[in-house]
């Protein structure tokens, strides 16, 4: 498991990732350094009803704010 952020309980408040075994959930810098390398963007960055589809994808967010 990622090293565990000062913050992650703030985090965990604010983040609507739905992907339940996901290790990276209130902490940040992992879960941007993980969806970047996969060329993703985080959860919290689209609305729940987007996120629930898992499309992440920098495309994705583009659409959204065209």
């Amino acid at each position: 498991m990622p090293t565990e952020c000062p913050q992650l309980k703030e985090n965990l408040v604010r983040c609507n990732c739905t992907w339940e075994p996901c290790e990276r959930k209130g902490n940040c810098c992992a879960c941007i350094s993980y969806h970047w390398k996969s060329g993703e963007l985080p959860a919290c960055l689209f609305p729940d009803d987007v996120e629930r589809t898992y499309d992440r994808s920098i495309r994705r967010f583009v659409q959204l704010h065209s």
